[in-house]
């Protein structure tokens, strides 16, 4: 099995359709696209002499090429290494180290990280601009033959923050990713060929994994010429071309939403827009739907078991008879048809219906395990059951609610936040004692980080100085928001920093 045999079928049958375009402009047909994954596939095979199972990873922001790219390291039957390229330099590093990466290849706004890097990561040989000549030559490497892989081969390594705030790969297998493009067709929305799937979401992730059943199914890709989300520039693009689906956070569609040009642009050619990765108020999606009509559709998924958890489709957004229509929308809807939803107590014991406790996943979407961490992998799936972290209540019809994530995780405009990552690097400061990450609820975000800092007696920072130097040292995504300076942190018999407390203040 090799995932990327679905973009040998769709040539095949549709070798003229579109299959890439940059904003307007167009980028390759199928055929085209086919050609060039498997000249990729080449020059990693013979060129770069890598050996099936090798990690390739990808820093680059959204364009065409990154599924050129994509394909042909599947292709290849090698792992691709997707990075988030909000990261900040220190964690591409962490990343390249511990994926054992040998090669990448990124968009120009990285030659000078990566370049750096490669002199600094071990296992890093080479790296290639995907806006270079260089890369233009690739395209004339002799087409390889479609690599077999077992269905167990690493595919794709996806990096998740975890609770200890150091970012571990899940492992996710080619019959993880083939268990996924099925369940789209069957829990999330039909794609026609000659559809489009417009990228406005990062394809390092969600938008990224979408690519496969678009593929499946012969449809168009369309990255912006931004390559970022802008709310016009997205909706010109949906008066542009037909059918269109994309992900998003919940804060794009907000945004869209709240955009002036939105309640006059024809968005006809909307079909769907799938929402996750963070909270959708019961009144944001009601405002969404009255704009744009009934073309959401909501998932819930984790890296570990990529996109496919629960769906609540278009459908179950205009309700049901036996259910109020708050409750629905309030929910992350039914188990997707490749997984089964356990509700459990602190014992892993099922817990019956109206109960909240954490939510577990068995299926075959859920990943092999963490890359090279044994021991928490252990702790994450057990018996084949994959234990989320987050907490959540199954009614009687089968919808799952959530009440609450990961302990002490914040999701900011769609993005996953570990306090911890925050708290070590804010603590590496010379004038910071002591410092506790919370999240703090915003309309806008979703959630925002909030820092309550400890200084020392004679130091005199303020948010600025912190700022600074949090932009230095970490992803911007991830600096706090607000920062309030306290003389101690609440603490219990133990020790133990009290959250909850903290919490209270925000109140």
């Amino acid at each position: 099995m090799n995932i990327a045999a679905l973009l040998e079928k769709s040539a095949c049958r549709f070798p003229q359709h579109r299959a890439l375009s940059s904003g307007l402009e167009p980028h390759c047909d199928y055929a085209t696209l086919a050609q060039r994954t498997a000249a990729i596939a080449s020059y990693l095979k013979n060129e770069l002499q890598c050996q099936p199972g090798e990690r390739i990873a990808l820093v680059m922001k959204n364009s065409p090429q990154y599924i050129e790219v994509l394909f042909g390291v599947l292709h290849a039957g090698l792992t691709a290494v997707p990075v988030n390229a909000k990261l900040h330099r220190r964690e591409f590093a962490y990343i390249l180290e511990n994926s054992g990466a040998t090669h990448a290849f990124i968009t120009d706004d990285f030659n000078d990280t990566i370049g750096e890097l490669n002199n600094t990561v071990d296992t890093l040989k080479s790296f290639i601009s995907v806006n270079s000549t260089a890369f233009q030559q690739v395209y004339e490497s002799p087409p390889l033959a479609l690599q077999q892989c077992e269905p167990d081969a690493i595919a794709w390594l996806f990096y998740t923050s975890g609770t200890t705030g150091q970012p571990k790969g899940a492992m996710l297998s080619h019959r993880n990713l083939m268990a996924m493009t099925q369940s789209y067709f069957a829990s999330v929305d039909t794609i026609e060929p000659g559809a489009t799937l417009l990228h406005a979401a990062p394809m390092s992730h969600g938008s990224g994994l979408y690519a496969f059943p678009n593929i499946a199914a012969g449809a168009h890709q369309v990255v912006s010429q931004s390559g970022s989300f802008e709310p016009e520039e997205i909706l010109q693009l949906i008066k542009h071309y037909p059918q269109v689906s994309m992900f998003a956070a919940p804060t794009m569609i907000k945004r869209m939403v709240e955009t002036p040009p939105a309640k006059d642009e024809n968005t006809d050619n909307l079909k769907v827009m799938i929402y996750g990765g963070g909270p959708m108020y019961v009144a944001d999606i009601k405002v969404a739907m009255e704009r744009f009509g009934n073309k959401f559709a909501q998932i819930y998924g984790q890296g570990e078991t990529p996109m496919t958890i629960s769906c609540l489709n278009r459908a179950d957004h205009l309700g049901r008879d036996d259910l109020p229509l708050d409750e629905l929308l309030a929910s992350v809807g039914c188990a997707q048809v490749p997984v089964e939803i356990r509700i459990a107590d602190e014992d892993g014991n099922k817990l019956p219906d109206g109960e909240v406790g954490e939510i577990l996943v068995n299926g075959d979407t859920v990943m092999r395990g963490y890359w090279q961490n044994p021991e928490a992998t252990a702790k994450t799936i057990v018996d084949g059951w994959l234990f989320t972290g987050d907490m959540g209540m199954l009614n009687a019809q089968g919808y799952l609610t959530l009440k609450d994530r990961s302990k002490d995780l914040i999701i900011s405009g769609g993005t996953n936040i570990y306090p911890r990552e925050v708290e070590e690097i804010l603590l590496e400061h010379p004038d910071i004692i002591e410092v506790s990450v919370i999240g703090k609820a915003d309309p806008d975000w979703g959630e925002v980080v909030v820092a309550f800092v400890v200084q020392r007696e004679t130091a005199t920072l303020d948010k600025a100085q912190l700022d600074a130097f949090c932009i230095d040292n970490m992803a911007r995504f991830k600096r706090p928001k607000h920062y309030h300076f306290v003389a101690q942190l609440p603490k219990n018999n133990y020790g133990k920093i009290l959250k909850t407390q903290l919490r209270i203040l925000l109140e």
